[in-house]
Formats: C-alpha cells, sequence, structure tokens
C-alpha cells in the first residue's frame, strides 16, 4: 500500500480527519484539488455561534485544530445569547478569511505523517474486502488501507447565477466531475442538496452612517490549550446591521421568474433554516423587512459579506435589490451571489463510525454525509479519521453519545434519522443540552482524546491542572461565608451562608460572587464553577434521564440481523431497521417509526432462553 490512509478534500472535514488519522499514527494521504484553499471560509467569514460554537470547543477538547484556527486569526468575539440560560449561551468569532487558510495550511503541512497533493479524485479502488485506495484525474492509482471522502459541495457541483451555470464547487473553482456518477454506478444511495452564498460588496462603497454598528466583547480563546491572554492583542473590528424593505422584496419578485430555484434548474433541496433571500421574500409574504449582517472578510481586504442576503438572482437583479437596502444605495459587488448543487451520501447508509455499510474502510464526513456548516464538517471529520486509526488498528470503534457531546447529537441524527436537506446543528437538537454547555466540553473529552492519544502529554498536565483547580475553587464556595461586611446588596441576603449557597441564587450576578471569592484563580475557571453549582440540580436530573437512554445503547444489535425474520415487528419497523441497521438497541429505538413493542422484541433477544439451556447460535444482541 502506498498509504495507510486517503483523504478527499481539503475543506474543514478533510484538515481534521487528515490531522487525526495522522496523529493516530497513520501515513496519510490528503488529496485536495488546491493546497492553497485548505479550510477555506467558503460562506460567511465566522467561526461558532449557537451550538457550533459547543462543537469547536467540542473539537478542540478531542485535539482538533479549528479552535487553535478561529484564536489565531479571530477580528470579532462575542458570546451569543447573553441573556439566557448557559445551556444556550456559545462563542462566535469573525475571522480573517485569508489568514485563517494560511494558518490551516500551516498546521496540515506541521503535522508528522500527513502529505498533501494537488489533484482530484474520480473513482474508488476496492475489492470485495473494502475500500483500496482511489484513482484520480490524471489516472494515478494510489492505493492505501482507508479512504475518507470529504468533498464538500464540489462532488458532481454546480452553480446557479440566474441564467448562469457551471460545473464549479465554489465561484471561480472547478468541480471535481466523475466520483458521484461512479459512487452511484457502485450502487451508493447519491442525492443531490443545494445550498448558497450572499454577495460581497466594497466595503468603500457602504454608507456606515445608515447601519446599526454591532462591537464585539474582550476575545476569549476557543482553545483549552490556549494560554491566558492569548487571544487579548487580536484587533477588533465591527460588524454592521440593516435591513431590507418594501422596495427590496418588490424587485426580488419581479425577477424572481429568473432565480433557478423558481424556474426548475435547481432539483436539490436547500436549508430550511438559512434559506436564501428570495425564499424569504416568497415564503413570508407578510415580513416588511428581513436583517442583513454586514460582516468583514478580514484585514487585508474591503470586501464585505451581507449575511442574510444568499441568493441564486442574476446579477443585475441582485445589484438593483442590494441597492435599495439602507446603506447600501451606492454599494458595488465584487463577487455576486450564487447557488450551488452537489451530490452528497444518504448517511443511513453509514455506521455510527461514519464508516460506509456496503464497503468497508470507507469513511464520509462533512458535507458529503449532507450536513451544513464548517462546525459540523470538522465535528465528523475528526471523528472519520479517529475511527479509520483505529479500525485499521483492530481497535473498538469511538462512538460518542448523544449526552456525552454535540458531536454525539450530530452524527447519531445524520446515521439514525438521515437527512434530505442541508443538516445543520440547534442546541434544541440535544435533549441534554444543560450536559452539553460549551465550557465544560475539555472535562467530558479530554480524557477520551488523552485515552486516544491525540492530545501531548503538555496538555493533559494543563487540564489536570485546571480539573483541581475547579475542584478547589468548589470546595471555597461551600466552607467560605459571606461576610456581615458585605456591600453587595445580593450577597448581604445572604449573610452568614457559604458562597455556595448564594451561588444557587439565580438573584445574585456572577461578578459578584467572583469579588466575594477573591481568589487568583482564572475567571474562567471560576465561572465553571459556579454554573456546575447552579444548574447541579438540573443537571443531575439529566444526567438520570440520560443513563435510562445509556443503558440501551450498551446493548448491541449484530450488523448482519435479518429483520424480515423477526415476524413479531411491525412492517414499518423491519423496513426502517434494515435501512439502518442500528449497532445498538438504543439506536433502534430513535429510528422514526420503531415503536415501544418492537423495542420490546429486541430485548427478548438478548435474554437467555428459560431453564438455562443454551442458544441454538450466537447471540444476535450482546451486552
Amino acid at each position: 500500500m502506498d498509504y495507510d490512509c486517503i483523504v478527499v478534500g481539503g475543506g474543514h472535514a478533510g484538515l481534521e480527519a487528515g490531522v487525526a488519522a495522522a496523529r493516530l499514527g497513520l501515513e496519510t494521504l490528503l488529496i485536495t484539488q488546491n493546497p492553497d484553499r485548505i479550510a477555506a471560509l467558503s460562506c460567511n467569514p465566522a467561526i461558532g455561534g449557537l451550538s457550533k460554537g459547543n462543537l469547536v470547543r467540542e473539537v478542540d477538547a478531542l485535539g482538533g485544530e479549528m479552535g487553535k484556527l478561529i484564536d489565531k486569526t479571530m477580528i470579532q468575539y462575542r458570546i451569543l445569547n447573553r441573556s439566557r440560560g448557559p445551556a444556550v449561551q456559545a462563542p462566535r468569532a469573525q475571522a480573517d478569511k485569508e489568514a485563517y487558510q494560511r494558518a490551516a495550511r500551516a498546521a496540515v503541512e506541521a503535522q508528522r505523517g500527513l502529505s498533501v497533493f494537488m489533484d482530484t479524485v474520480v473513482d474508488l479502488l476496492a475489492t470485495d474486502a473494502g475500500a483500496e485506495g482511489v484513482i484520480t484525474e490524471r489516472g494515478g492509482r494510489i492505493t492505501a488501507r482507508a479512504v475518507i471522502l470529504a468533498t464538500g459541495t464540489f462532488m458532481e457541483g454546480k452553480i446557479f447565477i440566474g441564467e448562469y451555470d457551471a460545473p464549479q464547487g465554489r465561484l471561480g473553482e472547478s468541480a471535481a466531475l466523475g466520483l458521484g456518477t461512479r459512487l452511484r454506478e457502485r450502487g451508493f444511495p447519491v442525492g443531490r442538496l443545494k445550498t448558497g452564498t450572499p454577495a460581497r460588496v466594497a466595503g468603500d462603497t457602504i454608507d456606515y452612517a445608515a447601519l446599526e454598528r454591532q462591537d464585539g466583547e474582550e476575545a476569549a480563546p476557543f482553545s483549552f490549550d490556549a494560554e491566558d491572554g492569548e487571544t487579548a492583542s487580536r484587533p477588533r473590528v465591527p460588524c454592521w446591521i440593516t435591513y431590507t424593505n418594501a422596495r427590496t422584496h418588490g424587485v426580488i419578485r419581479a425577477h424572481i421568474h429568473r432565480s433557478p430555484l423558481y424556474g426548475g434548474k435547481i432539483h436539490g433541496a436547500g436549508p430550511r433554516y438559512c434559506p436564501s433571500i428570495e425564499d424569504k421574500v416568497v415564503r413570508f409574504p407578510d415580513r416588511e423587512r428581513h436583517p442583513v449582517f454586514i460582516e468583514p472578510e478580514g484585514l487585508g481586504t474591503n470586501e464585505m459579506y451581507l449575511n442574510g442576503a444568499s441568493s441564486s438572482l442574476p446579477e443585475d437583479a441582485q445589484r438593483d435589490f442590494i441597492r435599495t437596502i439602507p446603506g447600501l444605495g451606492e454599494a458595488r459587488i465584487v463577487r455576486p451571489a450564487y447557488a450551488v448543487e452537489y451530490d452528497y451520501l444518504d448517511p443511513l447508509d453509514l455506521y455510527p463510525t461514519l464508516e460506509s455499510k456496503r464497503m468497508a474502510g470507507l469513511f464520509v464526513a462533512g458535507q458529503t454525509n449532507g450536513s451544513s456548516g464548517y462546525e459540523e464538517a470538522a465535528s465528523q471529520g475528526l471523528m472519520a479519521g479517529i475511527n479509520a486509526a483505529l479500525k485499521l488498528r483492530g481497535e473498538p470503534p469511538f462512538v460518542l453519545g448523544r449526552a456525552e457531546a454535540y458531536i454525539g447529537v450530530l452524527v447519531d441524527d445524520l446515521t439514525t434519522l438521515g437527512t434530505k436537506e442541508p443538516y445543520r446543528m440547534f442546541t434544541s437538537r440535544a435533549e441534554h443540552r444543560l450536559m452539553l454547555r460549551h465550557d465544560t466540553a475539555d472535562a467530558r473529552l479530554t480524557p477520551k482524546a488523552r485515552e486516544l492519544g491525540l492530545i501531548s502529554g503538555r496538555r493533559w498536565e494543563r487540564f489536570e491542572e485546571k480539573k483541581a483547580g475547579v475542584a478547589a475553587i468548589r470546595e471555597l464556595l461551600r466552607t467560605r461565608r459571606v461576610c456581615h461586611a458585605e456591600r453587595e446588596a445580593a450577597l448581604g441576603a445572604h449573610s452568614g451562608e457559604p458562597l455556595e449557597r448564594a451561588a444557587l441564587d439565580p438573584k445574585v450576578p456572577f461578578e459578584a460572587l467572583l469579588s466575594a471569592l477573591a481568589e487568583p484563580y482564572p475567571a474562567h475557571w471560576i465561572s465553571q464553577a459556579l454554573l456546575d453549582i447552579r444548574y447541579a440540580g438540573y443537571i443531575e436530573k439529566e444526567a438520570r434521564l440520560a443513563a435510562k437512554s445509556a443503558k440501551l445503547d450498551r446493548i448491541k444489535i449484530a450488523r448482519d440481523l435479518d429483520y424480515a425474520a423477526l415476524t413479531g415487528l411491525s412492517l414499518e419497523a423491519r423496513e426502517k431497521l434494515s435501512q439502518v441497521r442500528p449497532l445498538t438497541v438504543g439506536q433502534a429505538a430513535r429510528i422514526p417509526g420503531v415503536r415501544q413493542g418492537d423495542i420490546a422484541l429486541l430485548m427478548v433477544l438478548n435474554r437467555p432462553p428459560a431453564g438455562g439451556g443454551g442458544t441454538a447460535g450466537p447471540p444476535v444482541i450482546s451486552e
């Protein structure tokens, strides 16, 4: 074999997959059409956001790169949902796009055991035993023991701008043609999805006086491995907000017949939760306005990103509707908005390890699985890289539960429920979200990363130091009492009581508790300890519910179980279970259409026969 592992695609999924596989000892090759565009921010110039910020911190806690990259290149930082509870708060940062790409390429090139090669993969090398490498556009045949597909929007990609279309994965970048066709011929369930991006306009043609200014906060690191104050020197660049109006909507309606979305040229489903501006106007005719967030693309460019104005209308229509928006009356388009349609593989055809059910040794990650977003892609890439390495080493797979990480929710949703539209992570998808706060990602996942071998000894020492520090802070809160001389009215109500009691009071602001504690610990350590105390009761309740679910997830189901032969199952359950082929009873219980009675029958299969006699054959279900 030429390599242990080949990663196809250099986006966010490909980067994390390649780094993880190499870090776990695989000689890995990353094949990309353009090494200069590794981890390019194809759409919005930002990392993180609601639930997505949690994913970034989880990737970092497992030894991934995304958190480090945004820490090096952020130009604005904010915590979203400050006014709401900590379970739905999350960090988001604007990135300098070009700097982010440079840092991403440097991270790949610095990783020992990971090589980069410029080419386009058009087919897989495979035998009955599974994937054995790839065939490239230039006729190369490169062998490997595992292959990870992370093709993003490039597999059979086509962009649309009004009446114009072209085989491209991004504007100005050629599509990866051939691979999607060959996968269809091999019997893979390949579909089409659509996404889009807004126009970029010249910043010096914007009237900022007509906009609402949105400044960031003091920058804080995404990476748990960052030194204190490491992001403090990062620039703080403002964003801006404006709104569409009746004139804007009138222009869009006048040109709607020229949109490929409504002209029948685009067949793939688009993201329901991030619709184009023409979608918004059509679907919400009573809305008088829609927000447009104007975001800088970076420090070295004049371009501004019009977040909320994604479109596939013709360029003249784009110009006309943009110029009806306050502040953009003289705006000059630098890059037009466009839609892109591309091939994806039905994620129901994957095991929770992200390995293909029909071709052993083939793993799939990112938008190729039907997801949407840099953070979702990076999470899957990391998991695919880990599981490819574990498979080749003959070790048990690594699968995260829904109560362990947003990554676990993401992968379980995709491989159990599937998707017919670009999947986006939301906090509402995580039923145990109080246990999945972004500030606790290291406590939940870094020990797992240590066990896998994904983090350094120095990083483990830092984690142990923080863990001990948070425990010490909790002990101080338990034993130290509120002084009678405390001036803060909120703390005065708890005079003589342990600080822990004050921490449980939602009326007491964290700032007052920080002041009263007056210990030289990092503020984020103290904040974590306080949040742990304040939400302990809710977290314990969630933990009990999660433990019940975990019992079902520990009961394994044989991969080759013949559901058609289980006559007690409902017809729908047989069909759904045969399609998904769950690996655990817990996963089976989460499949729509599988009823409690069906699960009860599966559980019966795990019971020993009456009288203590042996079974007729090997058990199909086991603990």
